[in-house]
């Protein structure tokens, strides 16, 4: 059934979720198909982004995927540095990253939350060329914008168990209530 899904979502785009006065923009690294397909951000079954904001302290429930709409009133945005939507985000090219960087970089131009939030390590080393960024609070702003990398939720990244996402998530969480 997933599979099914997931297959028409090949060539749609996945619309950003924005709105004005961001605390937090965060961008995945690229849509899966089954997030494309059902037209919702984080929507694939076993991708650990709504638990993470919740037990982080973003949001005061877990969110269901298809309830995203509902961020930019809680301050928080959700776009992706590639638009393209893949099973994996290994099958993105690095010039699709490099041209992703630069079309994140128009977006918190426009729309100028105060910190943006990459959310895959891969994605902000590939696009951004830091090829030695880590996660957290990184020296440089994006446009502005106070910059974050963050772990990639996905149940595919094994290294990061959700109590490990949860306090990374917290960290960026800490850091903008604390302004």
């Amino acid at each position: 059934m997933i599979a099914r899904i997931a297959a028409g979502g090949a060539g749609r785009l996945l619309p950003d979720v924005v709105g004005p006065d961001l605390d937090v923009l965060f961008s995945g690294i690229n849509p899966s198909l089954y997030s494309a397909a059902v037209g919702h951000h984080f929507a694939r079954p076993g991708n650990r982004f709504w638990p993470t904001l919740h037990r982080s302290g973003f949001t005061d429930r877990q969110l269901h995927p298809t309830e995203d709409r509902l961020l930019p009133a809680l301050g928080l945005g959700l776009t992706n540095v590639v638009p393209r939507a893949t099973a994996r985000a290994d099958e993105l090219r690095p010039d699709e990253f490099v041209a992703g960087a630069q079309r994140l970089t128009r977006l918190v131009e426009q729309l100028r939350p105060r910190w943006i939030a990459v959310v895959g390590v891969t994605a902000y080393r590939a696009g951004f060329d830091r090829p030695r960024a880590v996660i957290g609070r990184q020296a440089e702003t994006l446009a502005g914008a106070q910059l974050w990398v963050l772990p990639n939720p996905s149940g595919l990244n094994a290294r990061y168990q959700l109590d490990d996402l949860a306090a990374a998530f917290a960290d960026l969480r800490r850091a903008v209530t604390a302004g």
